[in-house]
């Protein structure tokens, strides 16, 4: 789940931005974590993450599965959600 303190906004090209309210420091994220850090703010799970990455993009669900993971636990390295889970 996304911490509340954190602020996400999204520019045109899909990138992004999140700001820790707390700490005060910003994360810059590309398209594919956005959908991530996006779909995390929905209350999603990380299979329903995937399954949006292989609808959006040419790759197997094998491979969306383990984008998602990594995304998920760099989050949560950076202590900007709680313990990842599936």
């Amino acid at each position: 789940m996304a911490n509340k303190q954190i602020v996400a906004t999204v520019f045109d090209d899909g990138d992004g931005v999140l700001v820790d309210l707390d700490s005060k420091r910003y994360y810059h994220l590309n398209e594919t974590a956005m959908i991530v850090w996006s779909g995390l703010e929905k209350g999603q799970t990380a299979n329903e993450i995937a399954n949006q990455f292989t609808s959006a993009y040419d790759v197997s669900p094998t491979h969306a599965a383990s984008s998602v993971e990594k995304i998920l636990q760099k989050f949560y390295s950076l202590e900007l959600t709680d313990q990842p889970s599936s």
